[in-house]
């Protein structure tokens, strides 16, 4: 058996402090992007990357087509939704509420690569997902000189 020596008492204090003590050997941006994304409502995102360029999924159930905005400004990629809530004419006791809908604003930079004018987006089940095609390439012919 090991001997764990504390600081302070283990149960002294605030649970928070309790907590903060038990990950403080996780990595400080870890922490914070964590919080971030518990207090702000944010949504997770997957990146893909192919040949043809990049693909975004976020995943955001209950949300539908429309509570969505994407918009592209300068080099600035933005996700936002929002949903309204529904005031129900009839009025019924809420015994339990374990889940709400929250807006979220995510964005990101785009790379010099990415063709921003050609960004499509689609919804389904759930799940935003925009395709961030590559810029096409343009290639130098290749020319012949001639020796005199």
């Amino acid at each position: 058996m090991t001997n764990v020596k504390f600081n302070s008492r283990p149960f002294e204090g605030t649970l928070n402090s309790l907590v903060d003590n038990l990950f403080t050997e996780l990595p400080v941006l870890f922490r914070q992007n964590f919080d971030e994304t518990m207090t702000k409502g944010s949504v997770p995102v997957n990146v893909k990357e192919s040949a043809n360029g990049f693909e975004m999924e976020f995943v955001a159930p209950g949300f539908a087509k429309e509570d969505f905005k994407v918009s592209v400004d300068r080099n600035l990629l933005t996700v936002s939704a929002e949903r309204k809530e529904e005031n129900n004419q009839e009025q019924k006791k809420q015994l339990r509420r374990e889940y709400s809908y929250r807006s979220f604003k995510r964005t990101f930079t785009l790379d010099e690569k990415i063709d921003a004018t050609n960004i499509s987006a689609s919804h389904i089940n759930g799940v935003l997902i925009l395709n961030l095609p590559r810029k096409a390439e343009v290639k130098a012919s290749a020319t012949e000189i001639k020796i005199n």
